[in-house]
């Protein structure tokens, strides 16, 4: 880094709550896919669950 100021033009583009948006945005999606499979898991008779995209899970 430089340590300079940044100029009016910089600070405008500059957008700080997009990436907090995402990464809230990604963890439920994560907590939602997991929470799927656990489920999928727990009800089946198999003890193992295929997801779209070609996932498999299982256990024996």
């Amino acid at each position: 880094m430089s340590g300079r100021e940044l100029a009016d033009w910089e600070l405008e583009l500059h957008r700080p709550g997009e990436a907090v948006t995402l990464t809230s945005v990604m963890a439920v999606l994560v907590i939602a896919v997991v929470a799927i499979v656990v489920y999928k898991l727990l009800k089946s008779s198999a003890g193992g669950v295929k997801i779209p995209g070609g996932w498999t899970f299982s256990w024996r």
